[in-house]
Formats: structure tokens, sequence, C-alpha cells
């Protein structure tokens, strides 16, 4: 059905529920750095609790690379403070660190020195270990300390079931329609998402020395020769500075539906690579290099912007718990941290990104064609490093479009939706978000790339004295207000819940780590 005809249909009264009951939950990373700005070389502190089983606080790929994880909520506000709470209660643990607050890093030195992330001596502990030793190996360090937010989304049930029942698809199951409608908000998202890099892009600046020994086409930051930027640059993290993977390049994931999703990540894993098996699956001493000398390790190894998400059982393989049960929610990754936040994102961003998400899902969703497969990462790279340029067009069909006048088409559709999600929650909070971003479309110094490369200048500031500046700024943010002792008492037993738990794991361990790994591809 159409957009307007889902607009029309959910914005009846009675139907309020399916719009207020929205989830959303956040992944945020953030690198600890010391107080002069290099990576921190400090174990991953312990009064922080396990990073194998904290529901909250982990690590990514580097021991130093946190990740703040807030659990699903239909309340933006309870989302938000969530993640700052998990903010005051980490720099209680990191007195001499702070949290770098930009998706770039910077003072890394070299791909040795940045320590890979310890989870135990569990199998699946091992396992997460010898997986991010293998993307090391492939990819280089470097790479996997960027950071960003990844944002979680679904709608509820009883949207499925109206949508389910308007839809007359009685041949499929509810679960079944529910992921081919997750598949048509992917689409979208992948044909649309470089409005986002517009409008939320907060990386258009890198040090030189994240680029020391690689090709690129920045240049120096007016006389500063430290930093390097691209003048109309959204955000770098997505370009071929961020995670990229010649091998992945030929990859061809298809988003028409989930069948074939799965089938192309699954041959993933089983495909031999000739530069992987070069590397050998490990080393003379019988240490692990990686996990396989396969083109994929496990799925997570594919990079995408945006995945079908289905929580798995511990051991479990990601696509086997799709085939199995389905998509259940969105994970979208393509946001960059923004350093003008304390916690990187706020209210503004999160009630576009809704509003913005079900345009996605409740727009008409064509199939994807070797073409438009073909213009969506041309279209992406334009964006990431001319999107901000008045005179940029991006490729549309057989034709090219101003990312201008597209913007402003989209925006047109977006805005009743945003209309509609004010509606059912009785405010006005989509609606002025709306027109934020209306905006800065009209004005790309509004966005926070060029904010950033404002302050930049205006202080005359390299990019690390910007972000240590900002860190600075958000630390005496996040320890200004004291948390009660009723939090404290919440994480201090969160941190033992998680030590006992990974020392459980750990003790019922039965089979050797080999036969634990041989297992698990034999899913």
């Amino acid at each position: 059905m159409s957009l307007d005809t889902n607009i029309a249909f959910f914005s009846s009264p009675d139907k309020a529920d399916r719009l207020t009951k929205i989830t959303r939950g956040i992944e945020k990373e953030s690198l600890r750095v010391q107080l002069n700005g290099h990576l921190s070389q400090q174990p991953h502190p312990k009064s922080l609790g396990s990073a194998l089983t904290h529901p909250n606080i982990t690590t990514d790929f580097s021991e130093a690379l946190l990740e703040f994880i807030t659990a699903p909520s239909e309340s933006i506000n309870a989302t938000l403070d969530a993640l700052e709470e998990i903010h005051r209660i980490t720099y209680q643990h990191i007195e001499q660190e702070l949290l770098w607050v930009s998706s770039m890093p910077c003072q890394l030195g070299t791909d040795e020195s940045i320590p890979i992330g310890q989870y135990g001596s569990s199998n699946i502990g091992k396992m997460k270990n010898i997986y991010r030793r293998g993307l090391g190996n492939r990819y280089g360090r470097l790479m996997q300390t960027i950071a960003g937010i990844h944002y979680n989304f679904s709608v509820p049930e009883s949207l499925w079931e109206d949508l389910h029942r308007k839809s007359g698809k009685n041949e499929l199951t509810l679960q079944d329609f529910k992921s081919e409608g997750y598949f048509g908000l992917i689409r979208n998202f992948r044909r649309y998402s470089w409005l986002l890099l517009y409008l939320l892009g907060a990386a258009p600046a890198v040090c030189r020395s994240f680029v020391a020994g690689r090709e690129h086409t920045l240049e120096p930051f007016g006389d500063d020769q430290h930093s390097l930027h691209s003048r109309y640059a959204t955000s770098l993290r997505m370009g071929d500075l961020g995670y990229q993977s010649d091998a992945q390049e030929k990859l061809v994931v298809c988003y028409n539906n989930l069948s074939q999703y799965t089938d192309t990540l699954s041959k993933a894993l089983l495909q031999n690579h000739p530069s992987y098996n070069n590397i050998g699956l490990k080393d003379d001493n019988g240490n692990y290099k990686q996990l396989s000398t396969n083109l994929l390790q496990i799925e997570n190894e594919f990079y995408s912007f945006i995945r079908p998400k289905r929580t798995a059982a511990s051991g479990e393989k990601p696509v086997n718990a799709l085939i199995a049960r389905g998509v259940e929610y969105i994970e979208v990754r393509c946001i960059d941290l923004n350093p003008l936040l304390p916690a990187g994102i706020d209210e503004e961003t999160i009630c576009f990104l809704d509003t913005f998400l079900l345009f996605c899902l409740f727009k008409d969703s064509p199939l994807t064609d070797s073409k438009e497969y073909e213009q969506i990462p041309q279209n992406i790279r334009r964006a990431v490093y001319s999107g901000r340029d008045p005179d940029l067009h991006l490729l549309k069909g057989n034709t090219e479009i101003s990312l201008r006048d597209w913007g402003h088409t989209l925006f047109g559709e977006i805005r009743p939706v945003a209309a509609l999600l004010d509606k059912a929650h009785q405010t006005n909070t989509h609606t002025k978000a709306f027109s934020v971003m209306q905006e800065r479309l009209e004005n790309d110094q509004l966005t926070p790339a060029a904010i950033v490369l404002d302050e930049m200048a205006s202080r005359q500031e390299t990019y690390y004295a910007m972000a240590m500046r900002k860190a600075g700024e958000h630390k005496k943010y996040f320890q200004t207000e004291k948390l009660s002792a009723e939090v404290l008492e919440k994480y201090q037993d969160l941190a033992d819940r998680s030590h006992a738990k990974q020392a459980a794991i750990e003790a019922g361990d039965t089979a050797s780590f080999d036969e634990f790994l041989s297992l698990y591809y034999r899913q």
C-alpha cells in the first residue's frame, strides 16, 4: 500500500498505540584515551564488570573501545537517560582517562599498539577475541578503532498485524510478512541513506596520522598540516577511509528477501579466500590468527550500514537465527558520534531517525535491480566526500538529480510521517526535529560536519585539539550530576553478576576450543 494510504490508516486515534510503542535501543562506541589523547593501554576496568556478559557496558574491537548498550525502550527520554547514566558510571571508573568524542580516532600509534578485546578463557570468550584478531590481521587494527552509533528499531506486533490484514497476503505467516516488511524498509533506507549522511554526518576531518601510508584525497585544513579534511565532507568513516574490505566488494548481498540475504551470507562463510588463506589459520605455536580462512569469519564481518537482526542464543549463528525465526528488528549503523553532544546523540536526532525509518517502512519499496545496486554505493561515496557541495548530484535511475532537489522531494513525503508520530504522542517533538533537519537541508552550515569545521577554524584548532576540548567538556558534564546510591548499587550489582556469569560460563565448558569452533561452523 502507498505511503499516503498507510499514513491515513494509522492517523485514526484507535491506532495511536501502534506508533507510541515503537521500540529503539542504542549501542554507542567510544574509545578510552589517556589525558594526552593517546589510546589507553589499560585493560577494560574490572570495576565496570565483564565485557563478555555485562548487559550495558562491553567492548568492541579493542580493549579500549567501549560499547554502551541501552535496553530496548518505547521511551526516547528513557533511552537517553539510560545512555547518560552509563556515561556517568563509566567516568567514575576511568578517572585518568577521557572518552574520545569523535568517530574518527587520533594519536593511535602503531597498529600493534592497539590492544584487542579480551573476554576470558571460555570458548565463547576465546572466539570473540580470535575473531577480532582475525579482523586485525585481515584489515589492520587501525580501521577497527573507528567508532559509531548503532540504532536498533522495531515497530510493535499490533502494527504488523494491521499491515498484514490490509495487505491481503494471507498466504504469508505474520512472521514471514514482518520479515518481508523489514526488508522493504531496508531497501528504502539504502536508497535514501545519503540523506542521513548529509544531515547527521559529523566526521569531516581526521588526524594526518590516521591516513599515514594510505592513499587518500583529503587536503590540509588551512595552514594546519596535522589535520586533513574534505571541504564538503559529511562522514568520512562511511567512505573508503572507514571499514572497507576489498575482498567484500565482490560479495553481492541481496536485500530483496530474507532467503536471498541469508543464502549469500551463508555461502560467504564457506567460501575460501586466497589472501586470508595466506594469513593462515594458526601460527607456528598453534595459536589462532583468525577463526577461518573464508571470506567471512562470522556474519558480522560483512559490513553494511543497515542490518536485519534477530536475537540469537549464545553460540548460535546470527544467520541461523534469522532463518529459523525471521527478522525481529533492524540495526542502523551509519550514525556518527556527534562531538557537539555529550552523549553523541540527542532527542532531536532520535525523533528524526524514528520518523525517517517509519517513512522507509510505510513507503512502497520496489525490489532492487542490478543498476540500483551499483548506484547506491556511488551515491554514498558522493555524499561522504561532497555531500554539502551545493552543486552535488546523485544517481537516480537513468538520470542525475541534485542532492538538494531530491532531498526536498523526500522531505515533502517525510513531513506527514512526523506529524503522524506527533499526533499519536500528543507532542510536537517529531515535527520540531523535522524542521531542524529541513533547515540543515536548506543551509549546509547548520550540519554537524560544517559546525565541527567552523569551530576548528574559528578557534584555530587542530582536529585533535577540537576533540580533546570537547572530551574535557563532556567529562565535566557527566561528572557534574552525582549518581544516587540506588544507581551506584545497581551498577555494582550488574558488575558483580557479570563477573559471576563469566566464571560460570568458563566453568561450564566441556569441549576444547577446536571442538567448540567445529560445532559452531557445522550449525
